[in-house]
């Protein structure tokens, strides 16, 4: 297991001290989760069960026994646990590398707390070194990379990939990223985008950052 392997797993690790015995947790998608996937199915029979951003999650929280609910069926949950492609210390993120954000984005809406679990790699002082994800409906996407490109970034559609809603990814390059919050709704606006993968409008409440000495915990109230 690599450095950064091990990072992951003591913030996934620390992310299941976050959950309510006998209660359904948000679980997101990604390497990170993962990692919180296979510390959850050690202690399944001690939640009810899960709600999964992907399809992907989904086949592995099956394969380790824990029962998937529907989000309408589950209704509001308690937490949810992800990981992120990029974080900040006031808890902004870009999300949306394996192309799940718009799902993720749901899932943390539904949520009363987002529990968000990275690498020490992963935290930034400013976003936008990851290309940001935009989810586009399929007829939209030349009009949305070119909306994308007056806003002075670099659309490149993610060729050969369908999201889990049947849409398709743009990757922008080479915004500045001052301001997430506006940002993502101006992007939001853009009609053909299904969603924009900054999570600024309803950050993480916690950031767990696996770190080469231990997990140093962040929150939105500090």
């Amino acid at each position: 297991m690599t450095s950064q392997d091990l990072m992951k797993q003591q913030a996934a690790a620390a992310a299941l001290e976050h959950l309510e015995e006998g209660g359904l947790v948000g679980v997101g998608t990604g390497s990170t989760v993962n990692f919180f996937i296979d510390g959850l199915a050690k202690m399944r029979s001690r939640i009810a069960g899960a709600v999964s951003s992907s399809e992907a999650s989904t086949r592995r929280l099956r394969a380790q026994g824990i029962p998937v609910l529907d989000l309408n069926e589950a209704g509001e949950l308690e937490v949810y646990v992800d990981g992120a492609d990029e974080a900040t210390r006031r808890l902004h993120l870009v999300k949306g590398g394996g192309g799940a954000l718009t799902r993720e984005k749901i899932v943390a809406a539904a949520s009363r707390r987002f529990v968000c679990i990275v690498d020490e790699q992963k935290l930034v002082e400013r976003l936008g070194r990851f290309p940001l994800p935009v989810e586009v409906i399929p007829m939209a996407r030349g009009h949305v990379a070119r909306q994308l490109a007056r806003l002075g970034g670099e659309p490149v559609w993610r060729e050969g990939f369908v999201t889990d809603n049947g849409n398709h990814i743009l990757d922008v390059r080479g915004l500045e990223i001052a301001d997430p919050v506006a940002l993502e709704g101006e992007i939001n606006q853009v009609a053909g985008v299904v969603t924009v993968g900054l999570f600024a409008r309803r950050p993480a409440d916690v950031l767990l950052v696996g770190t080469s000495t231990g997990v140093v915990t962040l929150t939105r109230d500090a």
